[in-house]
């Protein structure tokens, strides 16, 4: 199981990205949204392996689909 980031160390990086004020839960929000982004990205990446027929999702399959899924991501 992965580790979390501390949440000192999030804020942290979330203050130096932007000048703007920190919410109470944009920790936990970020931290949701990644684990969501995750997801789909484990998702897409199965599907990919079951359309070339392999049991096993492999890093070709994840970096197949990276880079459609980053552009949906963004907006």
């Amino acid at each position: 199981m992965l580790k979390k980031v501390p949440k000192a160390t999030l804020k942290s990086l979330m203050r130096k990205k932007a000048n703007i004020r920190i919410g109470t839960a944009a920790d936990v929000m970020v931290e949701l949204n990644v684990l969501l982004f995750l997801h789909s990205l484990a998702e897409e990446a199965r599907t990919k392996a079951f359309e070339e027929k392999s049991a096993t999702i492999k890093a070709h399959h994840v970096k197949a689909v990276s880079k459609k899924l980053l552009k949906r991501a963004r907006g």
